[in-house]
This record gives C-alpha cells, sequence and structure tokens, in this order.
C-alpha cells in the first residue's frame, strides 16, 4: 500500500507552488484562498514541515516544498496525459487563446482552412487577458513580446509592425493621393496598446519632438484593438495599427498606408506547456499557421 497524503491537498500545493500565490491557485481550482491555505497545511502536518515561507511577501517555497514541487508537478502531468490517452479527451478540441483584435482580424478568417490542412478542432479563446497555460484550460496561446518566455515551449510565428492607415475616402478629403497626405492634419485615432514590457507605441512616437500632444486632433479613443480598426475603415481618423493584423483589409483596399514609415513591434509567437499531451497536435497547428502566414501576406517577418 502506498503512504501517500491526501490527493486534494498535492493538488492544492501544486497549483499554490506553480503560482506562488494562493489566490491564484484558488481561482485555478474554483476554490477560495482559504481552502487552499487550509489543504497546504494539512499537507504540511502530514509531513511535519513547512512547504512555504509565508513572511517577508512575496510567497516562496522552502527547502523541502523546492523539493516537493517539481515531483508532484510532473506526476500530475503524467497522470493528465495518460487520462486523455486512455478516454476521449485526446480527440476533442483544442483551444486556442488569443487577444480578440488577433481573432476577429486575422485567426477567424483563416480558421476554416486551418482545421481543413490539419483535422483538427479548434475553440478560439479571445481575451485580452493573459492566458494561463497551467490551468489546463487553455492548449495553445498565442502572444506578443519581444523574447520567448523562460517556461513553457515557444515558436516564433512571424513579425509585425505599426504602419499609419486610413479609409481612402478620409484621405481624398485632405489629397489627392495617400502619398500626398500631410499626416499631422487629419483627425487621429487612438488605441491605447497594452504593452506591460516596454513603454506602448503612439502618435507622440511617431511624430516625436515635432509635435505636442495638444497639437493632435483626436477624433476617437480606444482600448478594444478592433474597435479601433473598425473606426478606422468607416473613415473616423487616421490609425496606427498592426500591419499583421489589417494585411486583408490593406488587400481589399478598406484601408490604405500613409507613407513608408514604421514602428517595430514585438513578434507574435504560439506557446504551449512542455509535456502537453497532445504536443504533436499543436505542432501541426503552429506550422500550418506559420506556412498560412509566410504563404498569403508577404507582410514582415
Amino acid at each position: 500500500m502506498r503512504r501517500l497524503p491526501p490527493f486534494h491537498a498535492l493538488r492544492a500545493f501544486e497549483a499554490a507552488a506553480r503560482h506562488l500565490h494562493f489566490g491564484r491557485a484558488a481561482e485555478e481550482l474554483d476554490l477560495d484562498p482559504t481552502a487552499i491555505s487550509h489543504q497546504v497545511r494539512k499537507l504540511e502536518a502530514w509531513l511535519d514541515a513547512p512547504l512555504f515561507h509565508r513572511h517577508p511577501r512575496p510567497l516562496h517555497l522552502s527547502e523541502k516544498g523546492a523539493l516537493l514541487y517539481p515531483a508532484i508537478r510532473d506526476a500530475l502531468d503524467n497522470m493528465e496525459a495518460a487520462i486523455m490517452r486512455a478516454s476521449d479527451a485526446g480527440q476533442g478540441p483544442l483551444a486556442i487563446s488569443m487577444t480578440m483584435g488577433f481573432a476577429a482580424e486575422w485567426f477567424t478568417p483563416r480558421l476554416p482552412r486551418l482545421r481543413a490542412d490539419t483535422g483538427l478542432d479548434m475553440i478560439v479563446e479571445a481575451d485580452n487577458r493573459p492566458a494561463s497555460l497551467d490551468s489546463g484550460d487553455v492548449d495553445l496561446a498565442i502572444r506578443t513580446q519581444e523574447q520567448p518566455g523562460s517556461d513553457h515551449v515557444w515558436h516564433r510565428l512571424f513579425g509585425d509592425r505599426l504602419i499609419a492607415v486610413a479609409a481612402p475616402a478620409l484621405v481624398k478629403r485632405f489629397a489627392p493621393t495617400p502619398e500626398d497626405v500631410e499626416l499631422r492634419e487629419l483627425p487621429l485615432i487612438r488605441y491605447r496598446w497594452a504593452l506591460r514590457e516596454r513603454p506602448a507605441p503612439a502618435w507622440h512616437q511617431w511624430f516625436g519632438a515635432t509635435i505636442s500632444a495638444d497639437d493632435l486632433a483626436i477624433a476617437g479613443d480606444f482600448s478594444e484593438e478592433s474597435h479601433a480598426i473598425g473606426a478606422a475603415v468607416s473613415g473616423l481618423g487616421a490609425a496606427l495599427l498592426s500591419e499583421r493584423l489589417i494585411t486583408d483589409r490593406l488587400a481589399r483596399g478598406e484601408l490604405v498606408r500613409l507613407g513608408k514609415r514604421y514602428l517595430p513591434m514585438p513578434p507574435f509567437w504560439a506557446v504551449h506547456r512542455a509535456g502537453h499531451p497532445r504536443s504533436g497536435d499543436l505542432e501541426r497547428i503552429v506550422t500550418r499557421l506559420s506556412e498560412i502566414s509566410a504563404g498569403g501576406s508577404g507582410r514582415p517577418d
């Protein structure tokens, strides 16, 4: 007979150790932080040893906790993989997380082709908040950042840059061609980019010291990228937008590029956790996404 502590205590400890936060562990396991704390203390009592240093904050693992955590994490990963192989779960849809703008403008139009080419069913989880790959609710996340993270498995999909664009009808009100338009004379759309790792690009960065914020004619201010794109297409104003996301709208002539300048943007990455039970299927999706992008857009990589 195996001498093991209660499974609920092991699961609560693993989540708390992974997040180093009882509150986030509670959210993942659909419990309250008090229940997580109770289960962790039950395991500590069983082991007769502390697993966390709770003070001073932030929470961090004790020597015994650091020894125990990798073994429990790997055991739970192996259990999940075996259960999925033994059930129909391994044939179910894969959940892919991405921002709402990327889902609406780039991914969803290519989803039928991606499904046909891979033979896999996918669920789009569109949310601007970072996804938790460790919770098991998301299989693959598409993210933008400068460099890959130190955890999980990262695949670079494609590069991106920020360009100035406007609807053709708006441009014609100010100049005969997009090449002749003076950008600072146009009404402008502002989008609040959610980039935590560096200052968000904006019109003041585009114009530099040659113009002050008070001199900009802001026609609309948006917190959601797809809304800013829609406003630009409708002719509300010129906008600084991801070239990757608006590639289809540029091809259809709904937007035109203003000048040849651009601001560099972080590349797009596809990320999944190491040891995922369907890593082969995820690799097929990543490979096909890269091929579709390289073959159809001609945009910066």
